[in-house]
């Protein structure tokens, strides 16, 4: 493991979150997720694109002068008019940056830019001092860079660290990378790029093909100081870096030193998921609806008993509680479990009539919340 002993998040919900196909939210709705995001704790937000358009110009710069707590940034393309238009938007702010990218791949380079590396590097060197001209807080991105070669990322990166940029992000743009390869990749270039052991290293992870959170860890064990992540894991195409996976992973699994409130993630997520229209997969680690609940008999009987059987993680560190569902799997103990949760006494046998009769409801796929259970012991009372 890493030897650093604090990590810091990059929150991107409100720009690569917002290229989710089919997502968009208001001035308004950006600047309340920002309020919560801030509450929650994450380090940095990147407000949006101010180049996009006057009403994302708008939206950054109500974020960034708003917020006393997180920096704020604004991405831009290595171009100097995106540049100024994120400093005109973020200047006069508490605390704030500019993040600026160019593709680094030759894939890239050669057919979406249409231009030749030399150049590609020249552009990047110039908006880096450009940024640097305005606020010390400079980041810079090598787009696709887990497709790039090798040398000419490591003379790039090296050249926008002499330029002024005080945070090189490693983007895995398409989640092309494995987590053996991004640990690799990571170390090399904390070793061979120019003060490299004085920079701060940060990783951006795609979720193409399901490897986002173990890359972002490896990244981290490899050197990375600042992992990128979103609410609900929103992003371009699969999205990237679940925010809540990542806190909880790191805070239970390595300990590392934050000031994270994670009892706020729920409330978070049922934010992004009003304003976005995507619903929380029930299944969705953490925060879905099922994640700390059990359902087969065996595993609620000895959930009941104790959750550390069948839960890894105490739900209490999101602000959560155990559950167990009652429907056709369910047995005795759900049912003693869910009649102690509505202070209700029953004796053996209405207790045996109201689970035959919960089984019934579920083999027709539905399942049975408290209220409706009060109305069925009430009913099985009547019949027993």
């Amino acid at each position: 493991m890493s030897e650093i002993e604090t990590i810091k998040i990059f929150d991107t919900t409100l720009r690569d979150g917002e290229q989710s196909p089919g997502f968009t939210m208001n001035a308004e709705e950006k600047l309340i997720m920002a309020r919560q995001l801030a509450k929650m704790g994450v380090d940095t937000i990147e407000a949006g694109f101010a180049a996009a358009s006057p009403g994302d110009f708008e939206s950054v710069r109500d974020i960034g002068h708003t917020l006393k707590g997180p920096m704020v940034v604004s991405l831009c393309r290595t171009r100097i008019e995106d540049v100024d238009a994120a400093a005109e938007a973020l200047k006069g702010s508490p605390n704030w940056g500019i993040h600026t990218f160019v593709a680094a791949s030759p894939l890239h380079m050669k057919y979406k830019l249409q231009q030749d590396p030399e150049d590609v590097l020249q552009g990047a060197v110039k908006a880096v001092e450009r940024s640097k001209s305005f606020t010390d807080n400079v980041e810079f991105s090598p787009e696709d860079a887990t497709r790039s070669e090798p040398e000419f990322l490591v003379r790039m990166v090296s050249e926008c660290i002499r330029a002024g940029a005080t945070v090189i992000n490693i983007p895995d743009t398409v989640g092309y990378t494995t987590p053996d390869e991004i640990y690799q990749l990571i170390d090399r270039l904390r070793n061979e790029v120019y003060q490299g052991d004085q920079v701060t290293f940060s990783v951006h992870c795609h979720n193409d093909r399901g490897y986002a959170l173990t890359n972002a860890i490896d990244g981290f064990r490899a050197g990375a100081e600042i992992i990128d992540a979103s609410v609900l894991g929103l992003g371009e195409r699969a999205g990237i870096v679940d925010l809540a996976q990542l806190t909880v992973t790191l805070k239970n699994d390595f300990a590392v030193e934050n000031n994270w409130v994670l009892s706020k993630l729920p409330e978070l997520y049922h934010l992004i998921s009003s304003y976005s229209g995507v619903a929380i997969p029930a299944n969705f680690p953490i925060i879905g609806d099922n994640a700390f609940t059990h359902c087969a008999g065996v595993h609620s009987h000895a959930a009941v008993k104790n959750p550390a059987h069948y839960q890894s993680l105490d739900p209490q560190i999101v602000g959560r509680k155990m559950s167990v569902s009652l429907d056709h799997m369910s047995g005795l103990s759900s049912i003693d479990w869910a009649l102690e949760k509505l202070s209700i006494d029953v004796n053996g046998p209405l207790k045996s009539q109201i689970l035959e009769h919960v089984k019934s409801i579920g083999q027709k796929g539905r399942t049975v919340n408290l209220s409706e259970l009060k109305h069925i012991v009430e009913w099985c009372k009547k019949i027993v």
